[in-house]
């Protein structure tokens, strides 16, 4: 079961654009990743070089948790808000629910919910 401090430091370090770095450090190496119903990524490498390839798409990614954190034993769901400015000069604006299944102080599951029509960039203002 994490600790509010580990699901602090986990925060704190995806809001300062860490996110590689978060799943580096917060995921279990055998951890999963889903986005809505699609197939599971596997492995802690796999989710860390998936990351670095979403972060190489944006020249700047903003990162917003919406409080508060809900966590109920090894449950935590927390509500992302991001945005990209997309190398194409668009931008991108993500609302998520991350439901987090924890293994100690580390993430062994993760799985996203969504509305998949956010996906669609929109021309930066």
């Amino acid at each position: 079961m994490p600790s509010q401090e580990t699901i602090e430091a986990f925060v704190k370090m995806v809001e300062s654009g860490q996110h590689d770095a978060a799943i580096e450090r917060f995921y279990t190496e055998d951890a999963t990743m889903q986005e809505n119903q699609g197939e599971p990524r596997k492995g802690r490498a796999a989710l860390v070089a998936a990351e670095r390839q979403m972060m190489a798409s944006a020249t700047q990614i903003r990162s917003w948790c919406v409080r508060p954190v809900l966590i109920e034993g090894d449950t935590v769901v927390i509500q992302w808000i991001f945005e990209f400015d997309l190398r194409d000069g668009s931008l991108l604006h993500i609302e998520e629910l991350a439901h987090q299944t924890w293994r100690g102080d580390r993430i062994a599951r993760e799985r996203f919910f969504y509305d998949p029509a956010q996906m669609k960039p929109v021309k930066a203002r």
